[in-house]
């Protein structure tokens, strides 16, 4: 619940501080304006962003999404089956991936509405390098054209679903978006300790490499 609070929170920010340097670009064109020959500022006012919040959750959905099919195509075969310690219940890679396909699936069914179309626990049923590749392809081409489409308005419309226990609740699509971006960008981060502990650069620092930036 945490996590999901200070997410929205970023989220608002990240909203609040688009609309700000918006004011601010506006307000720098009207500056320029005065000093100009005919009042003619450098820039016109800007309108205002069009659903800052979701926008950002897309944003944030897919370079993530990227970074974890790379991340999938990109470990070695035997890496599938490395971990990180040695604790039983510790997951290893190959099971990160599948747990992490599993929760797209379940994640962005409850987003737009419909029943999980996954039959497959890839958890614990898919573990070679080609199942869960397979697996993490199709369910970002899943939630890709669901997040594509949300809208600000959308993520606050109210839905009736059924749990498991068989009683029914409310849900509202933000809390699966923003939860599911969560949860993917905690999967990613422990995928990329298998990644140092292999000595192999994880797709987000090659990335962030190529744009002179220190990844993970």
């Amino acid at each position: 619940m945490r996590k999901m609070l200070w997410s929205l929170a970023l989220c608002s920010l990240a909203a609040m501080a688009a609309a700000a340097q918006t004011g601010a670009g506006a307000g720098s064109g009207q500056g320029a304006g005065s000093g100009s020959s005919g009042g003619q500022g450098m820039g016109a006012a800007q309108a205002a962003p069009t659903d800052p919040l979701s926008t950002y959750i897309k944003g944030s959905f897919k370079r993530n999404s990227g970074y974890l099919v790379a991340a999938a195509e990109k470990m070695p075969d035997d890496g599938y089956s490395a971990k990180l310690g040695t604790q039983t219940e510790t997951r290893t890679f190959a099971q990160m991936m599948g747990h992490t396909i599993n929760a797209n699936f379940s994640s962005c069914s409850q987003i737009k509405g419909e029943q999980n179309p996954n039959t497959t626990d890839f958890e614990h049923t898919a573990q070679t390098k080609d199942q869960l590749v397979k697996g993490i392809h199709a369910a970002m081409d899943y939630c890709g054209p669901i997040y594509d489409g949300l809208t600000d308005a959308a993520l606050m419309q109210p839905r009736s679903v059924q749990g498991r226990d068989g009683q029914t609740r409310t849900i509202y699509p933000l809390n699966g978006a923003i939860g599911n971006v969560v949860h993917n960008n905690e999967m990613y981060g422990n995928m990329v300790g298998i990644f140092r502990s292999k000595n192999l650069v994880p797709p987000s620092t090659e990335a962030s490499q190529q744009g002179g930036r220190r990844g993970m």
